[in-house]
């Protein structure tokens, strides 16, 4: 599948000091996993930590989940050596914290050229700080940049209530208007983008609202504190069986002969425009690909 297209509906955190919860993310339906070393990892279990994560991921068995690596921030004192471990392990993406500039995001990259990291490894970010939220713009545009290897923002919104002072609402009001401009500063610059964790682990109904609050803002996905929380967030940002059969019949109406020369034609009682037949491509082409991560 296009990696433009990888489903991203559901990608759980897993603490890298924990072996056994390493092992667990090998059979469990989310999309995505993150090995975290970062906050999920003690000052004293770091190390350990590092050695777990990245034998872990040289070891395999992860089949089709996609499997990112949360790093230290390099100007920690355990960053530069997780980069360098990280390019032995060979991660489907390395993911740097707590990116506040355009120029931070070009550290990044250079020190993923620097330890080795392999060409296909993509780079993948935290928007977490108020800084970030201010500069989305210039950040995001790095991903036009030659040979640029970032591909996605991860909204870290616990670390952005915890620096702006915002409350964590339900609807997240105070914080709708960040939201919204990352998902549109990552649409500008081809980048997917992933929702920030939801506390609640016994609240499903308060999780499925904030998935769909997500869904319906342009997210791919939700980033993930707890297995039971996979399944929710899989249905949500998966297209519904309307939005498949809807998408096949606009994209079908298009394919036809005495269509294919016209802008906007009729589809059940409907008007579409050619922006439709594309939008429904995409939504079939997520649709087979989340069928065939399945399979």
């Amino acid at each position: 599948m296009s990696a433009s297209l990888r489903p991203r509906r559901s990608v759980l955190y897993m603490p890298a000091s924990n072996a056994r919860a390493l092992e667990k993310a090998k059979v469990l339906d989310a999309d995505g996993i993150i090995i975290d070393l970062e906050d999920a990892v003690a000052p004293d279990a770091k190390e350990l930590a590092r050695e777990q994560a990245c034998a872990a991921i040289a070891a395999g068995g992860f089949g089709s989940r996609e499997v990112i690596l949360r790093v230290n921030g390099l100007d920690t004192v355990w960053g530069q050596a997780d980069v360098v471990a990280a390019a032995k392990a060979g991660a489907d993406a390395i993911l740097f914290p707590k990116i506040s500039a355009a120029a931070e995001v070009a550290r990044c990259e250079a020190a993923l050229t620097a330890a080795g990291v392999a060409a296909p490894t993509r780079l993948w970010i935290m928007i977490e700080t108020p800084l970030a939220i201010l500069n989305l713009a210039d950040i995001a545009a790095t991903a036009a940049m030659p040979a640029s290897r970032l591909s996605c923002f991860v909204l870290g919104t616990n670390d952005l209530a915890k620096e702006t002072r915002a409350r964590l609402t339900a609807g997240r009001l105070p914080m709708l208007g960040w939201l919204s401009t990352a998902v549109a500063a990552a649409r500008a610059y081809g980048l997917d983008i992933l929702d920030g964790v939801y506390n609640g682990l016994q609240d499903e109904a308060g999780l499925i609202r904030e998935c769909e609050e997500g869904r319906d803002m342009g997210m791919d996905g939700k980033t993930l504190i707890h297995p039971n929380q996979i399944a929710p967030a899989n249905q949500v940002f998966a297209p519904s069986e309307h939005e498949v059969e809807q998408a096949r019949a606009i994209v079908a109406a298009f394919d036809l002969a005495e269509n294919r020369s016209k802008g906007v034609i009729t589809v059940g009682g409907r008007m579409v425009e050619l922006m439709h037949a594309e939008m429904g491509r995409r939504t079939l082409a997520i649709a087979g690909a989340i069928a065939a991560r399945q399979a």
